[in-house]
Formats: structure tokens, sequence, C-alpha cells
């Protein structure tokens, strides 16, 4: 692929992935805001954001499938249109207080979302391997675009309509149709006719890879532990006596530490290694929880918040680009299947856990119950680390 494609790509899909994480942020401050206000029991209040993550999971390997057998472009077109549908069912929810209508309509949601956690993988796909790390963290960047104005999205267009929050679904609709615009002009070449017929390594040989196998538990935890924590996060502020704009601005600030540090994050994989950046992510999730168990001001959700998403990306960006390296491209579809598989499985099940959690146990409970991952995540990387020092030394 030519220099100037790559550049187009990366460009292209920056921009949709700030689409589509605007759409995400929005999602959770709503699912949770609109989830207790509707739900029958209020221990299920956030059902409606782990119905998206658990949508997301399970899209996860049709999606890479029918990418391998269609292309990105005509996969991630096809993801906006099946997102708008789901939104659609949102905003029949709302219009009805229907609780149930708004968990399957968040549930479709998640299929669309599946399919624009490939963005990452799509551009590592057509980049060079020299700017690999930094097409990815780059792409991952566009979600700073969230930062600005996604919570906005969910707080400001709420009241449009007589029905609190229809409004906010109905702006998420159009919002995606300009991800759809966009996505048609990427171009990112289809697997050959004999990258198609070939399937590569069997599927065991390629995930037992020692390095397969910490790339996707610090993913795993990554998603987790921020999952577990951002989703309990509106209502613990709310059980506090603080407004859904206060809450928004908090997410708001967490969106910036997402994904402002991408567009350094690439350069410092480059520069310092990968296992020393995802070890800084581990110890800003670490100091997270600590910030979190000193107190409940708005500055320590907010600081919380900012250095889960810092840590969440460090980690995160560390572990795409280790994945991005272990495979060849006609073994692309079922491994990164795969790694999405585990990754949003462990993340639906963080946030099932965390309403929960939130509800019988309190704040504090849920990030207590963070800390034994953040330690294995800890220990798994820095073993690696070392493993990786010492092969280097006997060349």
């Amino acid at each position: 692929m030519s220099t100037s494609n790559q550049y187009r790509n990366v460009a292209l899909l920056s921009l949709c992935q700030g689409i589509f994480v605007c759409g995400q942020t929005s999602l959770i401050l709503l699912g949770a805001l609109v989830g207790y206000s509707l739900a029958p029991d209020k221990s299920l209040a956030t059902l409606p954001v782990s119905a998206v993550i658990l949508g997301t999971a399970v899209m996860t390997v049709p999606a890479s499938f029918f990418m391998r057998w269609a292309g990105r472009r005509v996969g991630f077109m096809s993801g906006a249109v099946i997102g708008m549908c789901g939104l659609g069912l949102c905003i029949a929810a709302v219009t009805l207080g229907n609780f149930w209508l708004l968990v399957g309509g968040s549930f479709v949601v998640g299929f669309y979302n599946a399919f624009c956690q490939y963005y990452r993988f799509a551009v590592a796909d057509a980049a060079e391997p020299s700017f690999r790390p930094k097409a990815i963290s780059l792409v991952l960047a566009g979600g700073v675009l969230a930062g600005v104005i996604g919570p906005a999205i969910a707080t400001q267009s709420r009241d449009i309509f007589a029905t609190d929050y229809l409004g906010s679904y109905v702006a998420l609709v159009a919002v995606t149709a300009c991800a759809l615009v966009l996505l048609y002009f990427i171009r990112i070449p289809n697997l050959t006719a004999a990258e198609q017929k070939d399937q590569g390594r069997p599927l065991f040989q390629i995930i037992t890879q020692p390095r397969f196998v910490a790339a996707v538990l610090a993913s795993m935890i990554a998603y987790g532990v921020m999952s577990l924590l951002m989703t309990a996060t509106p209502l613990a502020m709310t059980g506090c006596g603080f407004d859904a704009v206060d809450a928004g601005q908090v997410i708001q600030w967490h969106v910036v530490g997402m994904f402002a540090p991408s567009f350094f994050t690439g350069h410092l994989i480059t520069r310092f290694g990968v296992y020393n950046v995802m070890i800084c992510g581990v110890i800003l999730l670490a100091s997270c929880v600590g910030i979190a168990l000193s107190g409940l001001s708005f500055l320590h959700f907010s600081a919380g918040l900012l250095l889960l998403g810092i840590g969440w990306n460090f980690l995160f960006v560390g572990a795409t680009t280790m994945v991005t390296e272990l495979h060849k491209p006609a073994e692309r579809a079922k491994t990164q299947a795969t790694n999405d598989l585990l990754v949003f499985g462990a993340t639906a099940t963080s946030s099932f856990m965390s309403g929960s959690l939130l509800h019988y146990f309190g704040w504090t409970t849920v990030n207590t119950v963070a800390l034994p991952f953040i330690v294995v995540a800890l220990l798994l990387t820095v073993l690696l680390s070392v493993r990786s020092f010492r092969a280097a030394r006997r060349v």
C-alpha cells in the first residue's frame, strides 16, 4: 500500500474512532442514568451498559470472519447500519418507558461496537511494520474527540423532545450516520484469493504463544478494570449527591485520559519498549484505585478516572501492538477474533458485576475488587519484560 493511502486510512479511521467513542461514552452515561430510571430492580441499573459490552463480545468473532470475506470497508459500513438499528430500538424503549427493550437495543448497538473495535487492527493491517505502533495509537487518538463532545451529546440533547433523554438517542443516530459516510472512503486491500484459501497455522498454536497469552491477559485486565470502575462511576456520583452534568464531566476527563496519550503512546513504545509502557499503565491503574479509596469528592472522582484512562491506554495499546506482531495475514481473522472475544467477554463480566457490587456493597468494594487483577497484570508484564531482556542479552 502507498504511503499516502496509509496516512489516509489513519486519518479516516481516527475520525471514525472519535465518532464511535462519542457514542460509546454517551451510552455509558445514558445506560446508567436511563437504566436506573426505568429498571424494575435498581441493582439492574447498569444492565443496558453491560448489554452493549455483551453484544460486542458476541459479535467479535462473526464480525472478524465477515470482514475476512467481504473486506474491511463493507464490514465497517454494515456495522454502522446495525448500530443505527439498535439505537432505533433504544429510541422506542425510551418513548415507551420499557427497560427490557432498552437492554435489547443496547445489545444490538454492541454489534456495531464489535466492528468498530477492529479499526485499530485494520489500520495495522495496511501499515508498514515500522509505522504500525504509531498507526494504532493515532487511530485510538481519535477518541479525544469523544472526551470533548461525547458526554455533551447525552446531556445537552436530552431535552430536545418532551420525553427525557429521547433527544440523546436521536442525536446518536445522526452521529453514527456521519461515520457511515466516512467509512465509504477508506482504502484497505482485501485478502488475495491465495490468502483467503490459506488458513495459516492452527489457532491453538497461535494462541498458546507466551506473548499472545500475555497480550490477551493484559488487554482483558485493562478493559475489565476500566469497565468495572467506569460503569459504576455515574451511579456512585449520584449516590454522593452529584448530578448528571457532574458525572458527564468526570466521564469526559476519563475519555480524554483514555485517548489523548495515543498521540505519543506509539512513540513511547518505539523509544522505550512495549513492556515498559505496559508496566507504567499497570501502575497508573493502581494509582486510580488508590485515589478512589481515599475520598468521594468531585476531585477524587475526576483524578481517579483520568488516571484510569491513561493506564488503560498504555496497557491496551501495548497489548494490541503485541498481537499484531504474532500472526500472518491469513491468520488475521481468527487471531484477532479470539483476542477480542476474550477481551470483551471479560469486559462484559466486569460490567455486569459493577452494578450489583455497587448496589449491595458500595463504591469501596468495587475498587477493592479491581486490585488483585491489577497485581496479576503487573507480575505478568514484569515477568515478560525480564524474559525479553535476558533473551536480548543472549543474542
